[in-house]
């Protein structure tokens, strides 16, 4: 079974959704599927004249898991809220950030020693599982110059990686989800360009895996990505202990590595200083087999930013060049959300030739996804 678990989003408890349309997934497989919310953080609005938005606290008890004050934004994945329909002691959502002075001292140490999760490329290696796919650059995918989109990247990441999967082959459900992904454009790929895909773990860490792909065009084309996955039980959706299948076949080219699960972001907050605003509406079309907005269309949300600040000419990038985008997947966006049809609000801001966004929900409790872009040179 193919199995890709959703968890909790806005103000609701989280619910698993599994999909079944695939009999098979492999024993190291890293499938594409649901959005990072494991991990979300929450904000409110601060009731003061500024307006900020400021992370809620105050701890809370759910049968033996304790839910922790949010802390700094570099930490790591905690304790998870149930999910309403499953038992209290069995089901188990969104896990959330937990303060690190909170963690253990020999636990901080150790992670203090290990590379954030998704924040640069590794080479391919010169031993173990790369697996590689051919695929052409299709005229859906590429916008007004020919350039190839980062939504259309994003979706040719999870396509190999669900290739990487079914290659592999194994009857064990296996469910993952994103949490945060990393796009170095070298070279646009343009339209009708023939590319070559290769796929690697390049990295692990207790409940999580980094896959790493690389991707070259017949015409000179280079886009290298990388993606951190978190790993969940499908049938709970708690993080969940790599496997030992999965560590078998993908240690040799990850070479041993460890990273964390840490989310690097602080959200733009609409109404701080040289931070714009515009609204954005998800569609119908954006929802996926789990009943949410697929993690791909977050990087729709970052062409349509990208767009915005050239025109306004604040910040002087060439989308043809070199250029570096990072997403960090926090609340998933929901089918209610969208046919709410209310505008949910793009906030972003140019400082020293960095722009941030940040998609808030409607109500400003919210924050959907985190981005970061910039020239790579």
């Amino acid at each position: 079974m193919y199995a890709v678990v959703s968890a909790s989003a806005q103000r609701s408890p989280g619910r698993v959704l599994m999909t079944e349309g695939r009999k098979r997934i492999g024993p190291g497989g890293i499938p594409s599927g649901g959005n990072g919310h494991v991990g979300a953080r929450r904000h409110r609005r601060d009731g003061g004249r500024n307006g900020r938005m400021t992370r809620s606290g105050g701890g809370r008890e759910h049968g033996l898991h304790r839910t922790m004050s949010v802390g700094a934004p570099s930490t790591e994945l905690t304790e998870i809220d149930p999910f309403p329909f499953l038992p209290r002691d069995r089901g188990l959502a969104s896990t959330r950030m937990g303060d690190g002075e909170s963690t253990a001292a020999v636990g901080s140490t150790r992670r203090s020693e290990r590379e954030n999760g998704a924040t640069r490329v590794l080479p391919i290696p010169a031993s173990g599982r790369v697996f590689r796919r051919e695929r052409r650059v299709r005229l859906g995918d590429v916008d007004s110059s020919g350039r190839l989109r980062f939504d259309a990247v994003a979706r040719y990441l999870q396509d190999v990686a669900t290739d990487d999967s079914d290659d592999l082959g194994s009857l064990e459900a296996r469910a993952w989800v994103v949490r945060r992904t990393l796009i170095e454009q070298r070279h646009a790929l343009r339209n009708s360009e023939d590319v070559s895909l290769a796929t690697f773990c390049s990295g692990m860490g207790n409940r999580w895996a980094e896959r790493r792909v690389s991707m070259t065009g017949a015409s000179g084309g280079s886009v290298e990505a990388v993606t951190l996955w978190v790993h969940l039980d499908p049938l709970t959706g708690r993080p969940k202990t790599l496997p030992e299948d999965f560590v078998a076949t993908y240690s040799e080219p990850s070479g041993g590595r460890e990273v964390t699960a840490r989310q690097l972001h602080e959200p733009v907050v609409p109404g701080d200083d040289d931070v714009h605003t515009m609204p954005w509406w998800p569609r119908v079309r954006d929802i996926d087999v789990l009943n949410h907005v697929n993690n791909a269309v977050a990087w729709e949300v970052v062409e349509q930013t990208l767009e915005r600040v050239r025109a306004r000419e604040l910040l002087a990038l060439e989308l043809l060049g070199s250029v570096r985008a990072e997403v960090e997947f926090r609340d998933p966006i929901e089918y209610e959300v969208v046919v709410a049809a209310m505008p949910l609000t793009i906030a972003y801001r140019v400082r020293d030739e960095v722009l941030d966004i940040a998609l808030w929900s409607t109500d400003g409790e919210a924050v959907y996804i985190t981005a970061q872009v910039r020239s790579l040179e």
